[in-house]
């Protein structure tokens, strides 16, 4: 799949590369896993001279030999003895960098913590001793959220306040992933985006894979997910593992149970049989799997908070796969088709509520989007779309047949909201599939 979108993420790479030249840049560059980053990267200094250490499950000897080896030969110095610290490589190119720029990228970089946790407080004593008479962009890319996070943000660490930019690279923008569909299959329907939407959420290593699988509609997409080989099987698994390790099975069961439309923490308690209020706020915090929703308006200790998985693939990884796991351990993938064929259309009527509030909320004039629902839980509004600056609101029901939208039903429920956008214009509306 040819590079899309990413403008503003090359702009910003660019600057910084430019101020190094001057003054020492050490950029930190987060993403899921399969948004992007390294291919974001390569982008961005295709058209110069960098270096390029990809921090890898092997031993600090292994990774020494092979930095080692790209130092000499992109930079063109000789490094007498084989290194065995990360710590002085790094050392030796800000030394080489006080008399020509470097740009240095290292992927994965919270695997450095993996083989010795020594190495970040290495790291951070030859960057505070070099970086004055530097001419270094270096920059930590990572796909493990929770320990970037960590490494760059919690006080307690060595490299705390040392990042001087931070990016966060996101999932594409609904506008992109209809270009990136459009240049697939120009004929695509509202159902086949809606899906694809549903499947991927934006993020780009999925996206590629199902348009270079030649999936132009909805079926393709579950077909090629329900594959004996398909790479979604497992990915669910492979990303949480790699965020929670050990403590993987209570943050799995909570995050299913979510999924299964347990979105409450008192119903999430009363299965888990635990408070798990600590869990929650860390998986939102910490990991940003999880998000806390209140209805507009509410007070911020206000009751009725719901839960929701922010991933878009992962809700339908457990919704679907991982909740179909004997079929999947049967290889009855046939059979896992015809449950997602099954149930979808009931499923994909939240994901087509987040679908048009993501989609209001990358308007450019929009200052804040969510939803509303009364303290019983009834008399929800799915879509509240605010322009403040221009006095202006939609208010919208969402349904994936437009026959099922009730004018009159909207108008009752905008009442019991109306003092809220007093002074405002406020647009009522039904949004569908066709709106799509």
């Amino acid at each position: 799949m040819k590079f899309y979108d990413r403008e503003t993420e090359l702009q910003e790479l660019h600057r910084l590369d430019d101020l190094s030249h001057s003054v020492s840049q050490f950029t930190v560059l987060i993403g899921r896993r399969r948004t992007g980053k390294t291919t974001l990267l390569v982008k961005a200094f295709e058209h110069k001279k960098y270096l390029y250490c990809f921090v890898g499950k092997k031993s600090e000897q292994i990774l020494c030999q092979e930095f080692q080896q790209q130092i000499e030969t992109v930079l063109g110095i000789h490094i007498y003895g084989q290194a065995v610290r990360f710590s002085a490589l790094l050392n030796e190119v800000m030394q080489y960098s006080r008399q020509q720029q470097v740009t240095l990228v290292i992927d994965e970089f919270q695997r450095l913590m993996e083989l010795d946790e020594s190495i970040i407080s290495q790291i951070q004593n030859v960057w505070d001793q070099n970086q004055n008479e530097a001419h270094i962009h270096l920059i930590a890319c990572g796909s493990i959220y929770s320990m970037m996070k960590r490494i760059f943000e919690d006080r307690k660490e060595p490299l705390f306040g040392r990042k001087t930019a931070r990016i966060v690279l996101k999932p594409f923008s609904i506008s992109t992933l209809k270009q990136i569909f459009h240049d697939y299959n120009p004929n695509y329907t509202a159902e086949d985006l809606l899906m694809l939407y549903a499947i991927t959420g934006g993020v780009a290593k999925y996206v590629a894979q199902l348009m270079e699988s030649g999936c132009k509609t909805w079926n393709d997409m579950i077909q090629a997910v329900c594959n004996p080989s398909s790479v979604f099987i497992e990915e669910g698994t492979e990303l949480l593992v790699g965020e929670f390790g050990k403590r993987y099975q209570i943050y799995y069961s909570i995050l299913q149970l979510i999924a299964n439309g347990m979105t409450s923490q008192s119903e999430i308690d009363s299965i888990v049989e635990k408070n798990t209020g600590r869990y929650l706020e860390t998986l939102e915090t910490d990991y940003s799997l999880i998000r806390k929703m209140r209805p507009l308006w509410s007070k911020p200790n206000s009751q009725g908070i719901k839960y929701h998985i922010e991933d878009n693939f992962l809700c339908f990884w457990f919704r679907f796969i991982e909740s179909n796991r004997s079929l999947v351990e049967l290889g009855k993938f046939d059979l896992l088709a015809k449950d997602i064929t099954q149930n979808y259309p009931q499923f994909s009527g939240f994901v087509l509520e987040k679908y048009f509030r993501q989609l209001y909320g990358e308007k450019p004039d929009t200052t804040e989007v969510g939803n509303w629902w009364a303290s019983d839980g009834k008399n929800e509004i799915d879509l509240i779309a605010i322009e403040k600056l221009n006095k202006r609101a939609i208010v919208a029901e969402v349904k994936r047949n437009p026959e099922r939208y009730n004018t009159k039903l909207l108008e009752e429920k905008y009442e019991k909201i109306k003092k809220n956008l007093h002074g405002f214009q406020v647009e009522l509306m039904g949004l569908s599939l066709k709106d799509m």
